[in-house]
């Protein structure tokens, strides 16, 4: 081997014998580190979170470095599935008006929220999951769970997110034009809350984006890897997911790589304080 490349017997054994460099030192460190990230986020995070994280942690390295070591360990975090079930029509009688055109912030925790349902396949049949997410935080304040889709699905999340959130007068829910949304149940509901209604177009997942990117992560990072028996066990992981995950854990590049929870409590603080 050392004839075929040219070089010294001495030479080789020297180079074996030579102990690591202090730039290989800090790889092999960082790389331990980012697995660690990497299987704390349930293997969701890209090379983006990861760095944010390893900042979170103290550790100053750049998205470049991790990108490359990322590749080099052969983690590669959950993909979009190429496919997803298309919203029912709204009841034609129903025009409602779009207050939130697709501008998705809020200055304040209670004033915008966007609300969904998806269906998650199990054994036993579908588990449908209907939230409530707070625009401001990206916190998922409310959350409901059943066999059915019903208008008293949504209403159970609606009136789990006024128990987590004080909602303020006038403050706008958003949705799609689902028929479970623009009921006429659903509408007065939302008056007796002091609430306005607001419903995107039929058929364009951008104008409830937020709503619509909750889900796919929820999927794509968590559900997707699982096959359920029983709803039982499919409503776990979804409590597992959004109490134990994304609201408490998981960084959101909307948010300067912050946790929902760390956005809703340094707004609460700067309130008290003033």
């Amino acid at each position: 081997m050392c004839r075929w490349l040219q070089v010294s017997r001495s030479g080789f054994y020297e180079w074996r014998s030579r102990p690591m460099s202090a730039t290989a030192e800090r790889r092999e460190r960082l790389k331990a580190s980012i697995a660690v990230v990497f299987e704390d986020s349930h293997e969701t995070y890209g090379y983006r979170r990861v760095q944010a994280e390893l900042l979170r942690r103290g550790e100053e390295v750049s998205v470049e470095t991790v990108r490359l070591l990322m590749r080099e360990l052969g983690l590669v975090a959950c993909r979009p599935a190429p496919w997803r079930p298309a919203t029912p029509h709204a009841d034609a009688r129903h025009r409602l008006p779009d207050l939130v055109r697709r501008d998705f912030s809020a200055d304040a925790p209670g004033t915008k929220f966007v609300g969904d349902i998806t269906y998650i396949p199990t054994w036993e049949g579908f588990l449908y999951l209907a939230t409530v997410i707070d625009c401001c935080s990206r916190k998922v304040v409310g959350w409901a769970m059943a066999d059915h889709y019903k208008t008293s699905l949504v209403e159970a999340a609606l009136d789990m997110a006024a128990v987590n959130v004080c909602i303020g007068d006038g403050a706008v829910f958003h949705s799609d034009c689902g028929s479970n949304y623009t009921s006429e149940a659903f509408g007065e509901k939302l008056s007796r809350m002091g609430m306005r209604q607001s419903v995107g177009r039929t058929g364009v997942c951008w104008d409830n984006a937020m709503a619509e990117s909750f889900f796919s992560v929820l999927k794509n990072e968590w559900l997707n890897r699982f096959t359920f028996s029983t709803r039982d066990k499919a409503r776990r992981q979804v409590v597992r997911y959004i109490e134990g995950f994304h609201n408490r854990r998981r960084l959101h590049s909307g948010l300067g790589y912050r946790t929902p929870q760390e956005v809703e409590d340094q707004y609460l603080t700067e309130q008290s304080a003033a």
